[in-house]
């Protein structure tokens, strides 16, 4: 009976995990581009600033691409004048350059506020290194609107600031002479996701590498390969080729170290389901983030990925890694880069933002407000740190429209495919500060029931807001709906702050009606590095320590509480913070300065976390 329970468990599994389908008219994502074979395009591009898109559209506002000849004016043609008479009026060879991947805001100083649309344009040559192979752009990530041209031909069109893409660009490639045109339009939208106001900064450009992948005829496309939650001894999942020659193809899954090698056939759609049973797996810890390399074989494909196998689940109030009930000691961090200014996108990056936060005592992340880029799971995965990712639904986001919700899924979809073998993701974070109604809610429930059925094998969550219980201000709850829906209640509180002042948070209680962990998504205060004075004068590091000890003691008397990522371990550009000589455009409630000081609120919490330890099992 057992036996059947178990195997019963593993189809619903199966059938959770299997559909894995396109959300808009783009290319399925190529999973693990990490680890794949590429040719990098980063370096300089030329580019062309076109705030009325010129470019794009004719006289009368009609898309180039829409005319059967679009004409030299359009900008993805790259066209010369062939006779001294031609006219044109635009030129990139003779155009500023910038790097990629970067932002442009930070690059050029015209542009350090521009919202709007900016052409890019990069030239190469490439010859592929068998004559069936197929080739794919691969971008991992533009900000925020972005139409692909090779060779004056559409490739297609991403809509997402933070996530991956990709298209293929087998027949439309040269040996010699291919160029690569780029429209990126980072203008806000009351429809788009994240909406019209937002907390930090809009950075334009692309934003993250750009490579060329090169891939047999016939070749691994995507894979879910996790340990199964029910079941600590059966690792399973869903594996898909893409080619002419996918149907009844042998694929070879080894993993070494375990001395596993075993053979699955290919259905008529390429796709297997992953069946493979071991009592010797040494499980993904905090203390022994132990990655295995999991082999991938066809006749014509081969890959390898890190992946690590635990179990995460909550109990009652508890949250368990491999069954172990943990206190998640987390910060919450924003993608800029703390080497240099503007949006961050490298391993250094990644490197010195989760070094910063082990220093701080951490065992936890919260990548806010959006995906972050690959570098930061990645290395998460080897450093043994926990990780919670977002989905950029933030504050008032256009509930009731069909195409935001479509918009939202999508990139909520392109980093669950990205990031689904991450041993260190463990939350997808559903929103961020949203009002309840009821067109809120039914979006969010879909989201999290969507993701649920890709993804049974993480939590889900979303930084919700606190409230008055029954009317008293000094007991705070969580009345929001969607309490019921999440894995972990999450919520983010500023007594102290924007709710009174330090002194307030003696006085408050909590009453949270709910069987389940809680973590505090956000606290914090803003200071400016190096102010000095009375811990009850604002803007000074010793406010923001005071408030960081009187928080701590409040919100320790919360029964349930799991875990806390307060806000925020950098201070970080955020054109809503505009007062003179101590915000001047940057919010300060970092616990580093963006000089990398630390501030003397990063001991309080560093202290509280090296004598915080993880709850007793039950």
């Amino acid at each position: 009976m057992i036996y059947k329970n178990m195997k019963l468990r593993s189809l619903l599994f199966i059938l959770l995990i299997s559909s894995i389908h396109l959300l808009i008219a783009q290319e399925q994502l190529i999973t693990n581009a990490y680890n794949r074979e590429t040719t990098s395009l980063n370096g300089y591009w030329n580019y062309i600033v076109d705030p009325y898109e010129n470019g794009f559209y004719n006289y009368r506002y009609e898309p180039f691409e829409n005319q059967k000849n679009p004409g030299s004016g359009a900008f993805f043609t790259n066209s010369k004048a062939k006779t001294k008479s031609d006219l044109i009026e635009y030129d990139f060879d003779k155009m500023d350059r910038m790097l990629v991947p970067s932002d442009w805001n930070t690059q050029k100083e015209n542009l350090f506020y521009y919202e709007g649309t900016v052409w890019f344009k990069k030239s190469f040559n490439y010859s592929k290194s068998k004559n069936n192979n197929r080739v794919f752009v691969y971008f991992e990530a533009s900000n925020y609107e972005t139409d692909v041209y090779l060779n004056g031909e559409k490739l297609g069109k991403h809509i997402g600031g933070f996530t991956p893409f990709n298209f293929e660009i087998t027949d439309k490639l040269e040996n010699k002479g291919n160029f690569l045109i780029v429209k990126v339009d980072n203008k806000r939208k009351k429809e788009a996701v994240p909406t019209l106001n937002t907390d930090w900064w809009n950075y334009g450009g692309i934003t993250r590498d750009v490579k060329l992948i090169e891939t047999s005829e016939t070749f691994v496309e995507d894979y879910f390969i996790q340990l199964d939650p029910h079941n600590k001894n059966h690792i399973m999942g869903k594996l898909r080729l893409n080619g002419t020659n996918k149907k009844q193809k042998e694929v070879t899954i080894s993993i070494p170290e375990l001395k596993i090698e075993k053979s699955f056939y290919t259905d008529e759609k390429g796709t297997i389901t992953i069946d493979i049973i071991s009592s010797n797996i040494q499980y993904w810890s905090l203390e022994n983030p132990f990655l295995y390399d999991v082999f991938i074989k066809t006749d014509e494909d081969q890959i390898v990925d890190q992946i690590g196998f635990r179990s995460i689940k909550t109990k009652g109030a508890q949250v368990l890694l491999n069954e172990q009930p943990i206190f998640l000691k987390g910060i919450s961090i924003h993608e800029e880069s703390p080497i240099h200014d503007g949006r961050g996108h490298s391993l250094e990056d990644a490197k010195q933002l989760l070094t910063w936060a082990q220093e701080l005592g951490c065992n936890y992340v919260r990548l806010a407000h959006y995906p972050h880029n690959e570098h930061m799971v990645r290395l998460a995965d080897k450093l043994g740190i926990l990780v919670w990712e977002e989905n950029p639904v933030y504050w008032t986001i256009s509930w009731e429209n069909k195409q935001t919700y479509k918009n939202a899924k999508h990139q909520l979809s392109e980093v669950i495919d990205r990031d689904k073998n991450r041993a260190s993701v463990i939350i997808w974070s559903m929103a961020n500060e949203t009002p309840t109604s009821e067109a809120r809610n039914s979006f969010l429930t879909d989201l999290a029931t969507y993701t649920k059925e890709k993804d049974p094998t993480r939590l889900i969550s979303a930084a919700l807001e606190q409230s008055n219980y029954q009317g008293n201000p000094l007991v705070r709850t969580i009345s929001d709906p969607f309490a019921e829906v999440v894995d972990i209640l999450s919520f983010n509180q500023y007594i102290g702050w924007y709710d009174g002042g330090i002194e307030k948070c003696s006085t408050i209680s909590w009453n949270i009606g709910y069987n389940k962990p809680v973590i505090i998504s956000e606290f914090g205060a803003g200071a400016k590095y190096g102010l000095h004075g009375n811990k009850d004068t604002r803007w000074n590091e010793e406010y923001q320590e005071y408030l960081y000890q009187e928080t701590l003691k409040m919100i320790d008397q919360i029964d349930q509480l799991s875990g806390i990522s307060p806000w925020i371990l950098v201070d970080f550009r955020s054109p809503r913070r505009v007062l003179p000589e101590i915000q001047d455009g940057w919010n300060r409630k970092g616990l580093i300065s963006e000089k990398g000081d630390k501030k003397k609120a990063f001991f309080v919490l560093k202290n509280y976390y090296e004598h915080k330890t993880s709850p007793d099992k039950e």
